[in-house]
């Protein structure tokens, strides 16, 4: 249906190509199955193994227009389901065209600014394709190999190719890839691709794509990025606007407040690590848990700190290699790890932090992301240790939980220096949350918008503090630096060399763990066990998880006593009974008569 108003804003002649821009849908009950939208038997299987009962909202409006060839250009929240959005039905229109096929060849391409999420989308895809793994073959171009490498890969004419814009462009480049089969296209998180420079890259494909071909292009946000990604490719070419529907479904960018709880905390700067460790150590926060960061340096130190304490934790940031950081995700799915330290890195936030010092050998990889479309599966908490610096960052990281039907809990640590932002980001989201309200005069005065105050009372933290300065201070830049070049050449090891064996025996790979407790620091055992006198009246109830001695503390009788030793029996008319070491040794002597020589009589 034609609208008055283009929902993604570029020049005016594009305006006027399109003209199939889509509403958002009128409710209704009778939602669309899956079954009921035409898809191939063997993409619904790979469906029903997925468990996906029912479409979400991107999908029930997206797959039956591109069933019938449209092209679209979606904005939805993230978690919403995109990445189905387009798989579905461009997978379903490969299968139908093989059937009249006369040679084989690479059909669709997908482009996504991370590699982490290529191999997300990857992984996806040959999931719904379990039941036509014969007919449909997925090549991902995102792992670090020589392009020489995949070059025999690609010659096996695959599907589908999923790969960062650069990367495809240098297969391009190379004649080892060639893009005149191609009759669909996606370009995911295009609102991602300046950030991640994929700008050129990005054109000059385009370029070599043919005239008539159906794309898919999404976003999670509305930014300059994506008008300027939106202004590159369509500038020159209305063309390819004639049949394309804009999506762009009147939503909120984060879950309601049912299923996501955003929480704020404003404290001083080094109350941030106090807190965090009450939270983990006393068990007020369960489930698997994101801490986001915003520099290298500071994710290392918190991971030191954690470990001294007996919390495991793992990293995840630009510098690791690509197989580390793919293994760490996919571990952290399965439920091997229950907390990621992720750095919300220079590349995605468009900024170089202060404290990301370059060490010498280490680069990091610019097209790594982790706060950008990845699939966090079952993530039921974010914590932003460092709040994010604008309110796109900011909705990427805490779409990485509540996704889809499932719940979550934001908890954003706010210091003095970053309170300006929060009240930025916090007046941004609450507009967005509420569009109803925008164009009204409201009366409230609560500047914290949809965030709540999370209900701590920081005297009860005091017992700790101490404990916390000494280890926060003992982790200094030089051990920092350290721990980094002794992590990055632990997972360059893993990576390189054991990767060949964990193709061959899968089962292992859970014997590499990245979640070590001990990084760089002495370890002090004694920092992993509270006493009881410092939990007491902070959990709330019950032992929190928390191994305590139930006994300290209370008086101790006979009774009580012979519970605590009901092996050891009290032994009666002992001569060595109360005797020094020593004189134990020499009564041992003397009364064994085999020792001693000695024998009295019976």
């Amino acid at each position: 249906m034609a609208s008055k108003s283009s929902d993604i804003k570029v020049s005016k002649k594009r305006k006027r190509a399109s003209n199939n821009d889509a509403a958002d849908p009128v409710p209704t009950n009778n939602k669309l199955a899956f079954h009921q939208m035409g898809i191939d038997d063997r993409i619904l299987m790979g469906i029903a193994e997925m468990g996906w009962k029912e479409p979400t909202l991107i999908q029930e409006r997206a797959i039956p227009l591109m069933l019938t060839g449209k092209s679209i250009m979606a904005q939805a929240r993230t978690g919403s389901g995109k990445t189905a959005a387009f798989l579905v039905p461009l997978m379903h229109r490969m299968l139908f065209s093989k059937n009249t096929a006369t040679s084989q060849c690479t059909r669709m391409l997908v482009l996504a600014p991370s590699k982490e999420l290529c191999q997300q989308i990857s992984n996806m895809a040959a999931q719904l394709a379990i039941g036509c793994s014969r007919e449909l073959r997925v090549l991902d171009l995102s792992p670090q190999l020589p392009v020489e490498h995949q070059r025999p890969l690609l010659a096996e004419l695959p599907d589908m190719v999923v790969g960062p814009p650069r990367r495809v462009l240098a297969h391009v480049q190379a004649k080892s890839l060639s893009l005149d089969n191609i009759d669909s296209i996606v370009i995911d998180e295009a609102d991602l691709m300046t950030a991640y420079q994929h700008s050129d890259s990005l054109k000059q494909i385009w370029s070599q794509v043919p005239s008539v071909c159906q794309f898919f292009i999404t976003s999670a946000t509305l930014s300059s990025s994506l008008l300027n990604i939106n202004s590159l490719l369509f500038a020159d070419e209305q063309n390819r606007l004639r049949n394309t529907v804009v999506l762009r479904l009147k939503e909120p960018p984060l879950p309601p407040a049912s299923h996501l709880g955003q929480y704020v905390i404003k404290i001083e700067e080094f109350q941030k690590m106090l807190v965090l460790f009450y939270l983990f150590k006393l068990k007020k926060i369960m489930g698997k848990t994101i801490v986001f960061v915003n520099s290298i340096n500071k994710g290392y130190k918190l991971r030191m700190v954690l470990g001294q304490f007996g919390i495991a934790s793992c990293l995840l940031n630009s510098e690791l290699p690509w197989a580390s950081r793919c293994d760490i995700i996919s571990q952290f799915n399965a439920g091997h790890y229950d907390i990621i330290i992720a750095t919300d890195d220079a590349a995605a936030l468009g900024k170089k932090p202060k404290n990301n010092v370059n060490l010498k050998g280490m680069e990091s990889d610019v097209e790594s992301g982790t706060s950008r479309g990845l699939d966090f599966q079952s993530a039921s908490n974010i914590i932003n240790f460092d709040f994010p610096p604008d309110v796109t960052s900011y909705i990427h990281r805490v779409g990485r939980t509540a996704r889809g039907t499932c719940e979550g809990t934001a908890v954003s640590m706010v210091s003095v220096d970053e309170h300006n932002t929060y009240l930025k980001v916090a007046a941004c989201l609450s507009n967005m949350m509420n569009p109803v309200a925008r164009h009204k005069k409201s009366t409230r005065t609560n500047s914290d918008g949809v965030f709540q105050a999370y209900d701590l009372d920081m005297s009860l933290l005091e017992d700790f503090e101490y404990r916390l300065q000494d280890v926060w201070h003992s982790c200094t830049d030089g051990l920092v630096r350290q721990a980094r070049r002794k992590e990055i050449a632990s997972q360059l090891l893993n990576s390189k060399k054991l990767l060949a064996y964990f193709q061959d025996n899968p089962g292992d790979m859970k014997l590499l763990r990245h979640d070590k407790r001990d990084h760089g620091l002495k370890t002090q055992s004694h920092l992993r066990n509270m006493p009881s006198y410092m939990l007491a009246g902070k959990q709330g109830g019950g032992d929190g998880g928390i191994k305590r001695q139930a006994d300290q503390g209370r008086p101790t009788t006979a009774a009580s006593a012979s519970k605590k030793r009901p092996f050891k029996k009290k032994k009666i008319n002992d001569p060595i009974a109360g005797a020094t070491a020593t004189q134990k040794r020499f009564m041992a002597k003397k009364l064994d008569p085999l020792r001693s020589m000695e024998f009295k009589g019976f």
